[in-house]
C-alpha cells in the first residue's frame, strides 16, 4: 500500500462526473423500489418460518412441488445452509381452516388403520390442536408413538381435562412433517426450529427499524454540528442516506434476478444497515479530520486544493482498512449460510459505497455548499 502514500489526484476536480455515476444509481434504484418494491421478512411481513434439516441432499424443486400443494397458500421454499437444509416460509401462523378436515381425518385414519377396535373419544377440536381420551395411559401412549412416528407432535393431556388422554398438535411445522414423511420416506429430516411473527408485531418491528436509523442519523448530525461545522454535518447525513439508498436498491434490483441473492429486509438486514452507517461516518470524520488540520496548515490555500490534500493522506489508509473488512465480508458472504447472506451482503455493498461516499459525496458537499454560500470554512 506505499503505492499510494504519495498520491496526488484531483478528487475534487472530478466531483462533477461522480454526481453523474452517484444520480444514475440512485436513480435506477429508487425506480425498482418504486416499480417492485421492497421484499420484507418474516420479521417484517408476520407469517410462519420453519427450518428443516434432512440427512441427505434433496432436490429444493421437489420439495416445493409437494409443500405447495399442502393447502398454506403462497409459500416460498429455499435451501438453508446448504444442499440438506430447506426453509418454508408461509404468510399463515396456523392450519387454515378449510386444511383442518383434511388434518383431522388424516389423523383418525391413522389410529384406526393401526388400532381398529380402539375406544377413543373426541374432547376438543381447534385450528391448534386436537384433544382425544383413551380407555387407559398405555393405550393413550401407543396411539401418541405411532402419530409421532407420522410426524405429528403429541402430548399428555392434564389431568382434569382427560385421565388418559393426548393432544395432538396442529401447528404449521407438524403438518409440513406429516407430508414429507409421506413424500419423503428414504430421506429422514428433523425440524431445526418454528418462528412465529404476528402481522401487529411486525408492524411494530418495522416502525421502530425505521425510528433507529432516523434517530442514528440526527444524532450523527448534532454530534458533527459540534465538532466541525453545520455545513460537515449536513454532507455527512447526506452522505448516510446515500449509502443506504443505494444498498436499499441494489438489494431490489437483485431480488428475482440471480439465484441465492433473492434477499429480504430483515432484522439482521436493518443491523447491517446501522453498522453501515457506523462505518461510514467513521470514514467521513477521518476525511474531515484531515480536511481541518491541513485548513490550519495551509490557511492561504482554497479550499478545494486543501480537500485534495487531505482526501490523498488518507487515501492509503481507506484502502487498506476496506479491504481488509471486505475480506471478512466476503468469508462470510460465502460460508455464513442464508441466515447470515443478507447481512453479509448488506455490509459488502454499504463498505464500498460508505468509502465512495467519504470522498465524492461527503467531501464534495461541503466543497459544493462553501463556493454556493461563498462562506470561509475556518477552524
Amino acid at each position: 500500500m506505499r503505492l499510494f502514500e504519495n498520491i496526488n489526484i484531483d478528487f475534487m476536480g472530478k466531483r462533477t462526473y461522480f454526481y453523474f455515476v452517484s444520480g444514475f444509481i440512485l436513480l435506477i434504484g429508487l425506480l425498482s423500489i418504486l416499480i417492485k418494491g421492497l421484499e420484507f421478512g418474516i420479521d417484517f411481513k408476520g407469517g410462519s418460518e420453519v427450518a428443516i434439516q434432512f440427512e441427505k441432499p434433496v432436490e429444493i424443486s421437489y420439495i416445493r412441488n409437494v409443500v405447495s400443494k399442502i393447502g398454506l397458500g403462497e409459500v416460498e421454499v429455499k435451501t438453508f445452509g446448504g444442499s440438506t437444509g430447506v426453509l418454508i416460509r408461509t404468510p399463515l401462523q396456523e392450519i387454515p381452516t378449510n386444511v383442518l378436515p383434511v388434518v383431522k381425518s388424516r389423523v383418525e385414519n391413522i389410529i384406526s388403520s393401526n388400532f381398529p377396535n380402539i375406544e377413543k373419544q373426541e374432547i376438543e377440536s381447534t385450528v391448534n390442536s386436537l384433544t382425544y381420551s383413551f380407555p387407559n395411559d398405555s393405550t393413550a401412549e401407543l396411539v401418541s408413538d405411532k402419530l409421532f412416528a407420522y410426524g405429528f407432535t403429541t402430548t399428555k393431556t392434564a389431568e382434569e381435562v382427560a385421565k388418559s388422554g393426548i393432544v395432538v398438535k396442529l401447528g404449521i411445522s407438524d403438518w409440513i412433517k406429516e407430508n414429507l414423511s409421506e413424500k419423503v420416506k428414504d430421506n429422514k429430516f428433523t425440524v431445526l426450529k418454528e418462528d412465529k411473527v404476528g402481522p401487529k408485531v411486525g408492524q411494530e418491528l418495522k416502525r421502530d427499524a425505521v425510528i433507529a436509523v432516523i434517530l442514528s442519523l440526527i444524532v450523527i448530525m448534532i454530534y458533527l454540528a459540534f465538532r466541525f461545522k453545520f455545513a460537515f454535518a449536513l454532507s455527512a447525513v447526506i452522505a448516510i442516506f446515500h449509502d443506504v439508498l443505494i444498498t436499499l436498491g441494489i438489494f431490489v434490483i437483485l431480488y428475482g434476478m440471480i439465484p441465492g441473492f433473492n434477499l429480504e429486509i430483515s432484522i439482521t438486514v436493518v443491523a447491517a444497515f446501522l453498522t453501515l452507517v457506523g462505518y461510514s461516518i467513521n470514514d467521513t470524520v477521518i476525511v474531515f479530520d484531515r480536511v481541518r488540520e491541513q485548513i490550519k496548515i495551509h490557511k492561504t490555500l482554497p479550499l478545494e486544493e486543501n480537500m485534495n490534500l487531505a482526501i490523498n493522506k488518507t487515501m492509503s489508509r481507506t484502502l487498506i482498512t476496506v479491504f481488509t473488512t471486505l475480506l471478512t465480508i466476503i468469508v462470510l458472504l460465502i460460508f455464513g449460510g442464508e441466515v447470515l447472506r443478507g447481512f453479509a451482503f448488506a455490509l459488502f455493498i454499504g463498505m464500498i459505497t460508505g468509502t465512495y461516499s467519504s470522498v465524492f459525496v461527503a467531501s464534495a458537499f461541503v466543497l459544493e455548499y462553501a463556493n454556493r454560500t461563498k462562506s470561509k470554512v475556518t477552524f
